[in-house]
């Protein structure tokens, strides 16, 4: 009988066990998962997330250099390529007389310039003459000597970017010499070949005062510009004839 209770006491408790485990199992899942947030406050069903909308339309990108393609500046724009002002310095070159405007002096603008002293190497070159390095190691020197010289006549000064392109843009009438000498039959030794010479020199130092005087607001200082810059081009004359 002892054995037998004991069975059964046994069996008793293992059924209340059972049935305690499965109401604690079914309350403590619709209670603790239901009512319970995860910092130990209570929450009811009716609750419901308020964060932002998933189909809203995304924030836009105000930044222009991550905005794709379209609103990419162009290349030449980048690289500070303006074929229009090189046109009107090409024009202000060609006619010394004609009035330019100070911001387009002023532009630090070396496409023309170096376009325009390959172009004297390559016809010195047609002639038989391998110049590049007396070309731009004589024009380094005199861009430096004109910016020290302008610095000191300039009421605001000059920037060396502006004095190279201005030089390197009027050294166009040289280069037209140049292209006589690869005639043979034109000889820059002789009479047409000094007055040749001679008016192309003139034609870049007024070309160049010019631009320096509009630029630099040196109307009346022309002349003294002009000398400096003659003495310059004289010698990429000489380097052409000789």
């Amino acid at each position: 009988m002892a054995d037998g209770f004991y069975n059964t006491d046994w069996g008793n408790q293992d059924s209340q066990s059972s049935n305690s485990y499965g109401n604690y199992n079914q309350s403590s899942h619709n209670q603790g998962y239901t009512n319970m947030g995860y910092d130990g406050s209570q929450f009811t069903p009716q609750q419901s997330y308020s964060g932002q909308n998933m189909d809203s339309d995304p924030p836009t990108n105000d930044d222009p250099y991550t905005g794709g393609f379209e609103s990419e500046p162009p290349l030449l724009e980048e690289l500070g390529i303006n074929f229009d002002h090189i046109y009107q310095k090409t024009v202000a070159v060609l006619n010394p007389f004609k009035h330019t405007e100070s911001a387009i002096v002023n532009e630090v603008d070396l496409t023309g310039p170096f376009v325009f002293c390959m172009a004297l190497g390559t016809a010195m070159l047609m002639a038989g003459k391998v110049h590049f390095g007396y070309i731009y190691g004589i024009g380094a020197v005199g861009v430096v000597g004109m910016w020290v010289l302008l610095n000191l006549m300039a009421p605001k000064g000059a920037h060396l970017g502006v004095i190279a392109s201005v030089l390197g843009y009027c050294i166009l009438p040289i280069v037209f010499l140049s292209l006589l000498n690869i005639f043979p039959f034109f000889d820059l030794k002789g009479i047409v070949g000094t007055v040749c010479s001679i008016s192309s020199v003139i034609w870049c130092a007024v070309s160049a005062s010019k631009l320096f005087s509009d630029g630099l607001e040196m109307k009346r200082q022309q002349v003294l510009v002009a000398y400096p810059c003659a003495i310059l081009y004289s010698v990429f004359a000489l380097l052409t004839v000789f």
